[in-house]
């Protein structure tokens, strides 16, 4: 397994890296996280027409660009480098790959080409209200739907459900328990009896919200009592996904410390020059450069279709947060009584990573996951 991208990939990672630059700067992140949205709709156009990111891993025969786990891998992560405040991860990351990986072909022809041009926001709501210890276990959905097609219960931390104009949701038929009976639906943003809500978040980059169904039409997506497999395929590439994002969020804030450090001066010398600060700096940079291999190699073996995806995704996505809480910290107390004032970036990418923390699952799950699927592969 190589660890090298091709010159085509680093070619678009520096076309993603130059537009992101361009269009999310930290004062334009401060200004899109205090709307409703929390991102600007001609901001998404041009992603979605000018670069056609939204489409970079959808396969061509569904209005996509046709790559794969590693390409949309690289958009993330200068994404999360510039602290991308759209709704990328819940569209085109979560939705459009449960459709991928749970939809009928005539399914996925008809709902998929509009998240690939981006004309289509949509959402994939998962987690049910009060699961926060293990958001991603399937086993423990709890949302109903009847026999007449109606859904009722409560989802939970719904990435841009407010805004979504397709909501994919998990519930399971009456009766049923574990990983049996589990279907996917997809409800209308402006569907009858659902209401929706903004929560309350540390992280106001990133928009989540409370979705309560009560009887509300659902139209079933796959096959019926089936969807656990390729749900958990969903769930282990977007911790994939999610892991690139913090990697490079990461990077950001160990070159914003190191920047920092030589252009501050103490004692008539940069502080870059004192061997407890190179000393930190040091240590930071071994730790993203090992989640960024984790994080590579998790979405390599994913391109591949390898068994080990699930115990790979895990570990990319353990390793990639904790990194990101210790940069965010380290970046912090690097910029000293700068590092933790509202009027300094830093505490941007702190709360991101501190919210990237427990989407989809802390560390201490994620380890647990790993070691139980690598002891059942033995």
């Amino acid at each position: 397994m190589e660890f090298t991208f091709t010159d085509e990939q680093e070619q678009f990672r520096d076309v993603v890296s130059r537009f992101m630059s361009e269009a999310s700067p930290p004062g334009e992140v401060r200004r899109l996280m205090e709307t409703a949205t929390g991102f600007d709709t001609d901001q998404w156009r041009r992603v979605s027409e000018d670069l056609g990111l939204p489409a970079v891993h959808i396969p061509e025969a569904y209005g996509g660009q046709g790559f794969g786990m590693v390409e949309l891998g690289l958009v993330l992560e200068e994404m999360g480098r510039a602290l991308f405040t759209g709704p990328y991860f819940s569209s085109t990351v979560l939705a459009a790959g449960a459709l991928l990986n749970c939809a009928t072909d005539e399914e996925k022809a008809e709902l998929i080409p509009p998240i690939a041009a981006g004309t289509s926001i949509a959402t994939l709501a998962l987690t049910d209200a009060g699961n926060t210890r293990a958001p991603t276990d399937l086993t423990r959905i709890t949302t109903e739907i009847d026999a007449a097609g109606h859904l009722t219960g409560c989802k939970d931390y719904v990435l841009d459900g407010s805004l979504a104009d397709l909501i994919l949701v998990a519930a399971r038929a009456k009766g049923s328990e574990g990983a049996s009976g589990l279907s996917l639906y997809a409800v209308a943003g402006d569907a009858a009896g659902m209401t929706r809500e903004n929560l309350p978040t540390v992280d106001l980059t990133r928009k989540l919200s409370r979705l309560t169904f009560s009887a509300t039409p659902a139209r079933p997506i796959g096959e019926a009592g089936n969807a656990t497999a390729g749900l958990a395929r969903t769930l282990d590439e977007a911790c994939i996904a999610l892991a690139s994002e913090m990697v490079g969020g990461a990077q950001y804030l160990l070159d914003s410390a190191v920047a920092y450090t030589q252009s501050r001066m103490q004692f008539g010398r940069p502080i870059a020059s004192f061997q407890a600060i190179k000393h930190r700096c040091a240590d930071l940079l071994l730790d993203v450069e090992l989640s960024k291999s984790a994080a590579y190699h998790a979405a390599e073996v994913a391109a591949a279709g390898a068994d080990d995806v699930p115990a790979l995704a895990s570990l990319a996505k353990a390793s990639a947060a904790d990194t990101y809480m210790q940069a965010a910290a380290a970046c912090i107390q690097l910029h000293g009584g700068i590092g933790f004032t509202f009027d300094n970036d830093t505490h941007l990418w702190f709360k991101r990573a501190k919210a990237s923390e427990v989407l989809l699952g802390d560390p201490s799950w994620h380890r647990e996951r790993m070691l139980t699927n690598w002891r059942d592969s033995i």
